[in-house]
């Protein structure tokens, strides 16, 4: 974790001091979290190789377009990376809507809703957590232009690696369908969906700890399966 004087300009506030303070106090935690996510990822690319393969056969024969869908998104100290999933829209579908999806949304191929309901078309952030620009448990990477709208309390949360999963997008599962009936989504998304699931992130920070970790990568197999929470 880099010191104070090192962070960005514009994560060095008031409001993202406290969550720095709790961080720099577990070094050793965070040591562990990134020596597991770079030997779990390294094992479930393995393991998960034939899956992987089979699913890019899947997108390649549903739909015209590429077999990953790469989008810049936001992560640790603002830096931009080019986040990896397995397709599930058609080919352009950024051009053809907002950066959110809602639950009927058009855009979304026949394949894509099988991989979105298992979250298996998110298998490939193995990738970006390999490289370090994700974690398996953080604040889900927001795009561009969603992240420029972050208040100062709204910094902190990149103070970690971007998640693959976290407890709010756990609460947030059914986001889609929240979406769905809004008229505005994009206002409605930063406006009111986002504030509410960075309460979660906050809480996530201030209890950070690596068995927490562990126990919302649970919680995220569990929800998948089809398990209330």
């Amino acid at each position: 974790m880099r010191k104070w004087e090192e962070l960005p300009d514009f994560m060095r506030t008031e409001a993202v001091r406290p969550y720095y303070d709790i961080l720099s106090n577990k070094k050793g935690t965070l040591a562990a979290k990134r020596a597991f996510d770079l030997v779990m990822a390294s094992f479930l690319l393995i393991f998960l190789s034939p899956v992987m393969l089979v699913i890019a056969v899947a997108v390649k024969l549903d739909s015209k377009g590429e077999i990953f869908f790469r989008q810049e998104r936001v992560t640790q100290y603002g830096k931009i990376f080019k986040i990896y999933k397995f397709r599930t829209m058609v080919k352009d579908a950024d051009k053809l809507g907002s950066q959110v999806t809602t639950k009927n949304d058009a855009r979304v191929t026949r394949i894509g809703r099988f991989l979105r309901k298992y979250r298996l078309d998110e298998t490939a952030q193995l990738f970006n957590v390999i490289t370090g620009d994700m974690s398996f448990v953080g604040t889900r990477p927001e795009a561009v232009p969603y992240a420029q709208k972050y208040t100062k309390e709204m910094m902190a949360t990149l103070l970690l690696p971007a998640g693959i999963t976290s407890e709010a997008s756990i609460r947030y599962k059914d986001e889609d369908i929240l979406l769905d009936v809004a008229d505005d989504i994009d206002k409605i998304y930063v406006e009111d969906v986002l504030p509410e699931k960075m309460k979660y992130n906050y809480q996530s920070l201030r209890n950070f700890s690596f068995i927490k970790d562990i126990l919302t990568m649970l919680k995220t197999i569990l929800v998948v399966l089809g398990k209330t929470y």
